[in-house]
């Protein structure tokens, strides 16, 4: 039998909970990693269907032996074990119902089974309604909320509990959306001139039961009863807000942007080379070192936007009309209820000028010398990797967080512009053009630069970032001893 690796009975042991979506996990994984590296013991707890892709696409296998850092898995409900799976076994929204009435039992059964006792959670803000506060409690040990978001986001979502306990929300009926009472302004201490409908669009429900409306009431409320929490930002890109969140919750962390923490180290007997749930494609890479600098446009629209088919065809000739290269991911779920396949007239003109696969690389992608704008959905993991490269936007906001990131980097950050309202081939080749080749784009590009100036100094070795995840290293251990 082979020989175990030694482990440290003394140090903190940290047990993390993500919310089982790829940009979630990604985040909380990146944390482990840096955590890991200053000295704690990792137990990370995927869903099983999440790690058998985590381990297929992504190169966990490389965290495998490694001291220290351990993967466990907790049951979601999909029965399958093909080894061939590269999509989403289920929607979120599936393996969440599955998680509410299951996790508890899974998860504390899962903890009884570990050698060394788990001295502290890390659990995404997402996953409380799964009764991660309450496992805490029972097990004796403190919990740590990870908000995988930005400042802003956390605050958007922390007004459901305010319009609630107001009465202003939910809406009184859906005439309420088209009226004009969603560009009412709310007061939101450390950001200005917000709107309504900037907030995510689950607040603005009509009825008092509508369960996605009640899973963000309960959530900013669970984050009243944690006095620590870790948000993926840095002090300098959201200074006002984080001083209010800090006037909530003292204990408050800004670990971003993680990456650029992770380039600072040197994971021992680790090969370890992504966080990826599907796929990731290396032809996107050898396709741009074929181009100029700055003179490609990057498409993505995330891991769980979906569009209609009309959406996804005026794109692409607003794309193929911009008359600028293009590298463009299209999942094979990104257009609702059929598959992403684009007309065959529209394949024809895309090879003059585009390439399009299925999954790449984005940090790379973002990184790479010829990419010179990101045409994205807005959520928090892809502006705060554009804005670590230096990358300039347009946006097309969906669902959740990614209407008021799009507003934070439009009117607050500028390095971004907003596709508003329907989906017009016109307005993306015109806001493409601007981005790439017009004075407000080279104004966008420059401020851009300035912002990853910033990130790089915030995760310095001085830096508030790399100060923070010194700081939580520390917290842990203190609190694990308690």
């Amino acid at each position: 039998m082979d020989s175990l690796p030694i482990i440290d009975q003394k140090k903190p042991h940290v047990v993390f909970i993500p919310f089982p979506a790829q940009s979630h996990m990604k985040c909380m994984l990146k944390l482990a990693r840096l955590l890991h590296h200053k000295g704690l013991h990792i137990t990370f707890i995927n869903t099983e269907s999440n790690h058998r892709r985590l381990f297929k696409h992504g190169g966990s296998h490389g965290l495998d032996g490694v001291p220290g850092f351990e993967f466990k898995t907790v049951p979601d409900g999909y029965t399958s074990t093909l080894d061939d799976e590269t999509e989403p076994s289920q929607t979120t929204e599936e393996v969440s119902l599955y998680l509410l009435t299951h996790f508890l039992d899974s998860f504390l059964d899962l903890v009884a089974g570990l050698k060394i006792p788990p001295t502290c959670i890390i659990c995404d803000g997402f996953m409380t309604f799964a009764n991660t506060i309450y496992a805490a409690e029972k097990l004796n040990i403190p919990i740590i909320l990870y908000w995988t978001m930005a400042a802003c986001g956390f605050m958007a979502y922390y007004q459901a509990k305010v319009l609630f306990d107001k009465g202003l929300v939910p809406l009184k009926d859906e005439s309420y959306l088209t009226n004009g009472y969603t560009d009412t302004l709310i007061e939101i201490s450390g950001m200005e001139s917000v709107r309504l409908r900037d907030l995510p669009e689950h607040i603005l429900a009509t009825k008092t039961d509508d369960p996605a409306l009640n899973w963000i009431v309960e959530s900013a409320r669970n984050a009243d009863k944690v006095p620590h929490m870790i948000i993926h930002t840095f002090d300098a890109l959201e200074a006002p807000l984080i001083k209010e969140l800090k006037s909530m919750i003292p204990n408050t962390y800004t670990v971003g942007p993680q990456q650029l923490l992770l380039n600072h180290i040197t994971e021992k007997n680790s090969n370890f080379n992504g966080h990826s749930l599907w796929k990731e494609e290396p032809e996107c890479v050898q396709w741009l070192q074929s181009k100029e600098p700055q003179s490609v446009v990057y498409v993505n629209f995330g891991s769980l936007a979906v569009m209609s088919m009309q959406d996804l065809i005026e794109f692409g000739w607003g794309l193929v009309n911009s008359n600028h290269c293009f590298l463009w991911i299209i999942r094979a779920d990104l257009v609702d209820g059929k598959a992403a396949v684009l007309p065959q007239e529209l394949k024809d003109v895309i090879k003059d000028s585009g390439f399009i696969a299925s999954w790449c690389s984005q940090e790379e992608v973002l990184n790479h010398p010829s990419v010179g704008g990101f045409l994205t959905h807005g959520g928090w993991g892809s502006v705060i990797e554009s804005l670590s490269a230096g990358v300039p936007m347009v946006c097309r906001p969906f669902s959740h967080d990614q209407q008021v990131n799009c507003r934070q980097m439009c009117h607050e950050w500028e390095v971004g512009m907003e596709i508003e309202g329907e989906v017009k081939r016109d307005e993306v080749e015109k806001l493409v053009r601007k981005l790439m080749e017009g004075i407000e784009g080279g104004r966008m590009r420059k401020k851009a630069m300035e912002w990853k100036k910033m990130a790089e100094i915030a995760t310095d070795s001085n830096g508030s970032s790399y100060l923070n995840v010194e700081k939580l290293a520390k917290e842990v251990t203190i609190l694990s001893r308690n």
